[in-house]
């Protein structure tokens, strides 16, 4: 099984549904460690909890962001890690930081990419009338939000819909769609190729997975 270190900034709802992937035996891969940038993050008292080892890398302690990187990813590098998976990481990370781990470091964005790189996406969908959101597990890259795209998951946007209750439908397939882009990253089954995710075996499904309307949408 592949080694993962998560690194989270909170609540860490996707880090847990890994966790459960990973214990129920779904998900070939050990998690050999949880890390934040917040010593206040409460997904760490949930890792804790699973037994899993977990560490703060504090960003308020360091001058400058490569500092911060730097420290991070000496933190990350003592897990020996073949996977690192940001869950609601809330900070940039600088291009030597995400080329140290090229090709092995993902992350999960609450729209379909390209659409609504960065902050406030549910609300921005809201804005613009969208009638189908979602969101994208994709490979890390120094341009933001604009790595390849591994999976997508969509969701209709529904009559009365307000920012809370669209991000509750698009968390549910977060938590869909992440522990099956590990495995899929554990089995060996997806490569990068000319800056595209390139499948070598068939997966489970669609590259883009679209959630069931809600009853009576």
């Amino acid at each position: 099984m592949i080694r993962v270190v998560i690194l989270i900034s909170g609540r860490g709802s996707n880090m847990a549904s890994l966790l459960a992937a990973a214990d129920s035996g779904a998900l070939p891969a050990h998690i050999v460690g949880v890390l934040a940038n917040r010593p206040d993050a409460s997904g760490l008292n949930t890792a804790s909890a699973c037994g899993v080892p977990t560490a703060v890398v504090d960003h308020r302690q360091f001058a400058s962001r490569e500092e911060f990187d730097t420290a991070m990813a000496a933190a990350i590098d003592h897990f020996a890690p073949d996977l690192v998976v940001l869950a609601g990481f809330m900070r940039i990370l600088g291009e030597a930081f995400v080329r140290h781990y090229q090709g092995r470091l993902l992350n999960i964005h609450p729209s379909l990419l390209p659409s609504f790189p960065g902050l406030h996406t549910h609300r921005r969908a809201l804005a613009e009338g969208l009638r189908i959101h979602g969101c994208t597990v994709h490979f890390v890259t120094p341009d933001l939000d604009h790595g390849p795209i591994v999976v997508q998951a969509a969701v209709p946007v529904l009559d009365g819909d307000d920012e809370a209750t669209l991000a509750a439908r698009v968390l549910a397939q977060e938590h869909r769609v992440y522990p099956l882009a590990v495995r899929w990253f554990a089995e060996a089954r997806l490569r990068l190729a000319d800056g595209r995710v390139v499948f070598d075996s068939p997966q489970d499904g669609a590259a883009a997975l679209i959630a069931p309307q809600a009853a009576g949408g």
